[in-house]
C-alpha cells in the first residue's frame, strides 16, 4: 500500500518496496488515480461516424460508416505538439489539436456489406491472440415469418446473415460464415461468445447452439452443433433406426387386405419431427427427472413429488427455448432457457418470463447443474489480462456493497433473483476493462456511466470520479456534449462512452434521435 497520494512518492514506495503475492497489477494500477483523463476538448472535428469500441487491448479504434456498409478502423495515437514559452500548460491547444486527427490515425475503410445488408453496429469481437475481429452484416427481419422446417413459432427470421473474419492489421477478410432465413440475436453480442479460439453462435429460430473454431490461419471451421441432436452420430442413428422401423411397417401393410395398403402407406414414412424432443430438451429433462427422483427414498412420495414437481409442469419444460449462451471454460457451456415470449427481447424483459440456467458438458453432453443466480460466471479468455480485472460482486467489496443496496430496495426475494438472472449469461466483452471503472479506485453513479457498453440518457451534468481513498477528492470529470450544455432541451439525446484500455483516454459521443451529426468530445490528461 503507497504510504502517499503523491505521484513521485508513489515511485519511490515501488522501487524499494515488494507488494505482496498476487498483488502486484492492482498495486500497478493504484497509479491511475494520479493519472487521469483530466482536460476535454469540446466538439472535436472528426468524421461524422458510428464509433464503436476499442479493442481490449487498445490497438485498434473500430467505427462504422453512417450508412452502415463501411468499416473504418483507427489506431490511437498521443497528442503532441510544440510550445515557445516555459510552461505550456498555462496556454491554451493550438486550433489542429482540436481535430480528431491528432489523436487517431485511420488505417483503412473496408466495405462489409452489400447493397441489401448493413453492418450490425452493436456487434463486435475481438480476438486479441491474433488481432482478428468478428464483424457481421445482416438483412431486414421478418416479424412474421411463418415457423417451417422445424423453425420456432414466434421467433423472427432474417434471410442473411453473415459473419465476417477480418485481420485488424490490414482489413483483409479471412473467412465467411452465412446463416439463411435464422435469427441470431446480435444486439450487444448476446446471441454470440468467443473463448480463446472458440466460437458459441446460438441460432434462436432453429434452438441450434453451433460452436466454431478459429485457427491461426484466419479459418472459421465447424466444430458441432448442439441442439436437435448432441452427438456427431445421433443423427445417423436415428435415420438408420427409422428407416428399420418403415421397412417393418411396410412389411406388416403388405400382410394386410389390398384396399387398406393405399391408405396406410403414408403412416408408414417416419416424422422425426413429431416423434421426438430435441437432443438437448431430453438432457433437460433426464436431468429434472433424475434429480426430483432421487429426493425421495420412499415410492410413494417419490410419484407424488414427480407428479406435482415434473408431470405437472411438463409441457411447461417442453416449452423451453435456447435464450443465450455463455462459455464458462472449453468443456462448458452456461445455458439460458426460458419461454418463447422472451427471446428475442431485451432483458428489461426477462423479470416477467419464466428462465433456467444449466450448465452444459459438451463432452459427456449431459446437463451438469441447475443454477438460481450465481456472480462467478465472467469467463474470461486466458489471453486477455485486461479482462480479469473487471469490478464485479465476487471480486470487489463495492460492487458487492451496490448488490445488496438492490437486493434491500426489491419488493421480494423472487424478483431479486429474477432481476439478477437477466444478466445471466453474461454478454462477450460487454464491458470495459478501462481502470477508471475500477470500483476499488474511484466511484462514480453507475446510473449515468459505467463499464457496460450500452447507451445511456445524456445529461447537462459533468459526470464526477471521486477516489475511493483518503482524501477522497474529485480527480476527473466527463461531461459529453457541447461545453455549454445544449440550446435544445426538449430533443432527447443520448450518450455512449468509449475509454481505451489503458491509456487515460475516452470519448464520449452524445446524440438525438434524428439522426443528426453526433457530438465528440476527447478526454485526455494533457
Amino acid at each position: 500500500m503507497y504510504r502517499s497520494s503523491n505521484i513521485v512518492a508513489r515511485i519511490f514506495d515501488r522501487q524499494i518496496c515488494t507488494p505482496a503475492p498476487g498483488t502486484s497489477v492492482h498495486h500497478a494500477r493504484r497509479f491511475y488515480e494520479n493519472l487521469v483523463p483530466s482536460y476535454t476538448v469540446y466538439e472535436v472535428e472528426c468524421p461524422d461516424h458510428s464509433f464503436r469500441k476499442f479493442t481490449d487491448d487498445g490497438q485498434y479504434l473500430i467505427s462504422f460508416s453512417r450508412n452502415h456498409q463501411e468499416l473504418i478502423v483507427y489506431r490511437p495515437r498521443w497528442l503532441s505538439f510544440s510550445c515557445k514559452d516555459e510552461d505550456c500548460d498555462k496556454h491554451d491547444l493550438p486550433s489542429r489539436a482540436k481535430r480528431f486527427d491528432s489523436f487517431f490515425s485511420q488505417l483503412y475503410c473496408v466495405p462489409l456489406a452489400s447493397c441489401n445488408e448493413l453492418i450490425c453496429k452493436d456487434f463486435f469481437l475481438y480476438m486479441e491472440s491474433n488481432q482478428l475481429g468478428l464483424f457481421a452484416t445482416s438483412t431486414a427481419q421478418i416479424h412474421d415469418a411463418p415457423a417451417v422446417g422445424g423453425a420456432v413459432h414466434g421467433v423472427p427470421s432474417i434471410e442473411k446473415i453473415t459473419f465476417l473474419l477480418l485481420r485488424l492489421e490490414d482489413g483483409e477478410i479471412l473467412d465467411k460464415k452465412v446463416f439463411s432465413n435464422d435469427f441470431v440475436n446480435l444486439t450487444h453480442n448476446m446471441g454470440v461468445f468467443l473463448y480463446d479460439d472458440l466460437l458459441a453462435i446460438v441460432s434462436l429460430r432453429y434452438q441450434t447452439i453451433h460452436i466454431l473454431q478459429i485457427r491461426d490461419s484466419g479459418n472459421l471451421v465447424d466444430v458441432r452443433a448442439i441442439g436437435e441432436f448432441c452427438r456427431e452420430d445421433d443423427e445417423l442413428f436415428l435415420n438408420s433406426n427409422a428407416q428399420g422401423m418403415a421397412l417393418s411397417d411396410k412389411n406388416k401393410q403388405l400382410q394386410l387386405p389390398g384396399n387398406h395398403i393405399e391408405n396406410h402407406l403414408h403412416q408408414g414414412q417416419p416424422n422425426l419431427g413429431n416423434s421426438f424432443l430435441s437432443g438437448i430438451k431430453q438432457r433437460l429433462l433426464s436431468f429434472i427427472f433424475q434429480g426430483l427422483w432421487n429426493e425421495e427414498r420412499d415410492d410413494t412420495l417419490r410419484i407424488q413429488r414427480l407428479r406435482k414437481k415434473f408431470y405437472f409442469h411438463f409441457q411447461d419444460y417442453v416449452d423451453l427455448i435456447i435464450w443465450k449462451v455463455q462459455f464458462l471454460d472449453r468443456h462448458h457451456l452456461l445455458i439460458k432457457f426460458g419461454s418463447v415470449d422472451g427471446g428475442p427481447q431485451v432483458s428489461r424483459n426477462a423479470d416477467h418470463h419464466p428462465a433456467f440456467v444449466a450448465v452444459y458438458n459438451m463432452d459427456t453432453t449431459e446437463i451438469v447443474s441447475f443454477y438460481q443466480f450465481c456472480d462467478h460466471f465472467h469467463a474470461t479468455s486466458r489471453n486477455s489480462m485486461y479482462m480479469n480485472f473487471i469490478s464485479s460482486h465476487s471480486n470487489n467489496i463495492h460492487a458487492l456493497e451496490q448488490l445488496r443496496s438492490i437486493k434491500d430496495k426489491a419488493s421480494s426475494s423472487a424478483q431479486f433473483v429474477k432481476k439478477m438472472l437477466a444478466s445471466l449469461p453474461f454478454s462477450c466483452q460487454s464491458q470495459s476493462p478501462s481502470p477508471y471503472f475500477d470500483q476499488s479506485l474511484f466511484r462514480f453513479d453507475d446510473k449515468l456511466i459505467s463499464a457496460t457498453d450500452r447507451h445511456r440518457q445524456s445529461t447537462d451534468h459533468p459526470i464526477k470520479f471521486i477516489l475511493r481513498r483518503h482524501p477522497y477528492s474529485l480527480k476527473f470529470k466527463i461531461k459529453p456534449g457541447p461545453e455549454a450544455g445544449s440550446m435544445d432541451g426538449r430533443a432527447k439525446k443520448i450518450s455512449s462512452f468509449l475509454f481505451h484500455p489503458i491509456l487515460p483516454l475516452a470519448l464520449s459521443v452524445q446524440q438525438t434521435l434524428f439522426l443528426q451529426p453526433s457530438v465528440v468530445n476527447i478526454h485526455f490528461r494533457r
